[in-house]
Formats: structure tokens, C-alpha cells, sequence
């Protein structure tokens, strides 16, 4: 009987384990290339066992002559300063949405809802003339990077969304308290909202990391001293022919700062439900 019951599960986690491989397969043959130099990497078939020996030296490339290190700074700081300020931003918005009366606030939050049917790709060319126009390319390229996507409909429709199931008589109490809504805000809606922050925070972050076509638009090619992660990887590589080892090594250093964050985060995320579940 335990061998019958126990025989479905078997087959479901092989399923899963299988399904997990086979997402996992871009990723490890990235790493595999990254493992090459040019001359291995050209070869037909592809050396998919074992590693090159190239790793390192691919590696030892990207920081020195590519100053990678320099590149994951400048965008840490850019996707932090975004990522900070839409998490304000939506804060404030939800908070407006919820607990504020004001004329035309239905057909406000269904235009910022109507915002999230429109891709960055069709606002990307107005934005470009918008910030050529104001000249922040020239003079200004860290505003150029980071004031145009500090609004975000996401996060206002997500604690919108989370404020409304929080109970009216929580507000009700501050008032009558002499709480500000500000007072309110930081006091009681943001303790109760620590996972969700951490959520939007994750998911804005990797966007703006992954930001890669506004970078290259918008940034100078003469001011190395702004510019960003997408442009080593696009430059990595690159030559009268392409290093593809360089190239996958440079992704693959790329994706460890928003990798690292989510196992971070992924963290608080199993805290916080332990803590329901004890509940």
C-alpha cells in the first residue's frame, strides 16, 4: 500500500527535477561558454564537457580592462536610487487611494491602471526627446537615468491593493488619536506591509537592472564615469570577432547582484510566512 502511494510522488518530483533541468539549461550552458576561450568557443560542435580553463582569465578581463567593478557600482546606485524612489512613490500613492477622499480618484487610479497595458518600448522614443530637450544626457545623465522611471503604476496598484484589506478600524483609531497620515503611514502601515515592500523592491530592482536599451540610448559614450552594467556586457566581447567566453562570463557577473538579492529577500519572505503559519 506505502509503495502505491509512494509511487505518484516519485514521478512528480522526477517531473519537477526534469522541468527544473531543462529551465536551468540556458544558464549552465552560459557558464559552460564562459569556461572557453574565442578559439574553443568557435568550435563545431560546442565543448559541452568538460570546462574550459578560460574562466578566470575571462574573468581577470572583465575587471581590469572592462573596469566591471566600477560598472556594478554605478548601477547599484541607480537601480537603488529607483527602486527607493518608486517604493515612496507607490507608498504615497496607495495611501492616497485608500484612505483619501477627493474628486475624480476612480477615474485617476483606472488611468494609472490603463498605464500598465503600455510597454516601455512605445513611450521610449517621447522619453529620449523629452531628456534631449532638458539636456540631462549632456549635463545631468544620473538624472537621465533615474527620473524618468520613478513613478511606477505596479507598485501603486500593489499597496492599493494591500492597504484595502488592511481593516478601516486601524485608521479610524489614529484619527481619533491625533495620528497624521503620515504618522499613520509610517507607524502602522508599514509594519504590517514589510513583506510586500520587500516584493516590490525585488521586482523594481531587477527591472531597472535589466534596463538595458534606455542606458544605451541615453548615455554619452565619452562619460565612463556614468556608465552602467548593460553597456560592459554589450561591449564584452566585442572586436573583429566576438569573444563569446567573454561574453557569457560578462552575463554571468551581471546577473549575481539581483541573483544575491533575491535569495536575500527570499529569506525574509519564508520568515514572514513561518510567522503567519505559527499564528
Amino acid at each position: 500500500m506505502n509503495a502505491l502511494t509512494h509511487r505518484p510522488r516519485i514521478g512528480v518530483h522526477l517531473a519537477l527535477i526534469l522541468i527544473c533541468f531543462l529551465m536551468c539549461l540556458p544558464a549552465l550552458y552560459a557558464l559552460q561558454v564562459a569556461t572557453l576561450d574565442i578559439v574553443t568557443a568557435f568550435q563545431a560542435p560546442p565543448q559541452l564537457f568538460p570546462p574550459g580553463e578560460a574562466f578566470g582569465a575571462n574573468i581577470t578581463t572583465l575587471f581590469e580592462r572592462l573596469r566591471f567593478d566600477r560598472l556594478i557600482l554605478n548601477t547599484t546606485v541607480v537601480s537603488l536610487v529607483i527602486v527607493i524612489g518608486k517604493t515612496v512613490l507607490a507608498l504615497l500613492a496607495g495611501l492616497a487611494f485608500v484612505y483619501f477622499r477627493f474628486t475624480g480618484k476612480v477615474f485617476l487610479f483606472f488611468f494609472v491602471l490603463l498605464t500598465l497595458l503600455m510597454p516601455t518600448e512605445i513611450i521610449m522614443l517621447p522619453l529620449f526627446r523629452l531628456v534631449a530637450e532638458l539636456e540631462w544626457a549632456q549635463t545631468s545623465p544620473n538624472l537621465a537615468l533615474t527620473i524618468p522611471f520613478l513613478a511606477t503604476a505596479t507598485g501603486a496598484f500593489l499597496f492599493r491593493q494591500h492597504f484595502s484589506n488592511i481593516p478601516r478600524e486601524l485608521a479610524d483609531a489614529a484619527q481619533i488619536d491625533g495620528a497624521s497620515p503620515l504618522r499613520f503611514l509610517f507607524a502602522v502601515l508599514i509594519p504590517m506591509s514589510w513583506n510586500v515592500i520587500a516584493a516590490h523592491a525585488l521586482i523594481q530592482f531587477i527591472a531597472s537592472w535589466n534596463q538595458y536599451l534606455w542606458a544605451r540610448l541615453i548615455l554619452p559614450p565619452d562619460r565612463l564615469d556614468v556608465q552602467l552594467i548593460q553597456i560592459g556586457v554589450r561591449n564584452a566581447g566585442s572586436g573583429p570577432q566576438t569573444d563569446f567566453g567573454l561574453l557569457m562570463a560578462a552575463g554571468i557577473v551581471a546577473s549575481l547582484p539581483p541573483l544575491i538579492l533575491f535569495l536575500l529577500l527570499q529569506k525574509q519572505f519564508m520568515s514572514g510566512f513561518a510567522i503567519t503559519r505559527d499564528k
